[in-house]
């Protein structure tokens, strides 16, 4: 995340939770699919955990594993910290924060059995080094399970500026079979990929910017345009059943970090299995 960005999202955290909701909707999405999954993680992490749901979602899943709360704006997790108890804290439940960057984890290698990241990595330019770094963090058989912005987020926007014949100034997203070529490039195996769209619907447009600014992505989202072309693109916003409707692609991912083919080394690994002569 970039240097201004960071600090919009630090600044962010007293209003994040109230403006949340695609962020929370997701999460208990993800949340649910978890149930589907055979694993029993000792350690786990959410990369990218801003005021604390997804960690929190997680403890109530696996309270014996060890969780680790990790974002890069430390008032984030001033408010995950501000949301566990003191006896949560006494019987070991609360989770252990972490201010880093997921392309720089300050992480012992092979040691999270499960990673979660809700609606974090596509604010990232490029994720595949986020994605590498994952990998190196986990634990052979781990899995790491997320949510992105896909491109077709805000379309009606986009719409919009095209109706304006303005270039458009929002965020573009990867698509979910170029994220699914990144996971087999950070060497991540079986990656499952899939997508679904959820509409939110506002009175104006001042609603939608609101919510941006009160998430601390205003500026990351929509980006930068003169405000004369934003009334220009926002009067062109087309109005569903009276309501001004903003979609948002979410894509789904899961993998798991498979058996190393090639050691530290460059060796590279042989596994042999014994069989019984008939």
């Amino acid at each position: 995340m970039a240097g201004s960005a960071q600090v919009a999202f630090s600044r962010a955290a007293a209003t994040y939770d109230a403006a949340a909701v695609l962020a929370q909707e997701v999460g208990r999405r993800m949340a649910e699919r978890l149930a589907y999954v055979r694993i029993e993680p000792k350690r786990m992490a959410d990369v990218g955990c801003a005021t604390g749901d997804g960690i929190l979602d997680l403890i109530q899943h696996y309270p014996k594993a060890q969780a680790l709360a990790v974002d890069v704006a430390l008032p984030m997790l001033q408010v995950v910290k501000g949301r566990s108890g003191f006896f949560d804290r006494l019987r070991g439940r609360a989770p252990r924060l972490l201010n880093a960057d997921a392309g720089q984890l300050p992480l012992v290698a092979n040691s999270l059995d499960l990673v979660w990241s809700n609606l974090m990595l596509h604010w990232l330019a490029d994720p595949l080094p986020a994605l590498r770094e994952l990998q190196r963090t986990m634990t052979v058989g781990g899995l790491l399970t997320f949510s992105m912005l896909g491109p077709d987020t805000l379309k009606e926007i986009r719409r919009a500026f095209a109706a304006c014949g303005i270039a458009p100034s929002l965020r573009t997203f990867h698509d979910m079979h170029d994220i699914g070529d990144m996971l087999v490039a950070a060497g991540f195996a079986d990656p499952v990929m899939d997508m679904e769209t959820i509409t939110l619907t506002y009175r104006s447009p001042r609603g939608l910017l609101r919510d941006q600014r009160h998430l601390g992505v205003r500026n990351g989202l929509l980006g930068d345009l003169p405000w004369r072309q934003w009334r220009q693109v926002l009067a062109a916003w087309q109005r569903v059943e009276g309501a001004l409707p903003a979609t948002f692609e979410i894509v789904y991912g899961h993998a798991w970090k498979p058996e190393p083919k090639v050691i530290a080394d460059g060796r590279a690994v042989m596994t042999f299995h014994k069989t019984m002569p008939k």
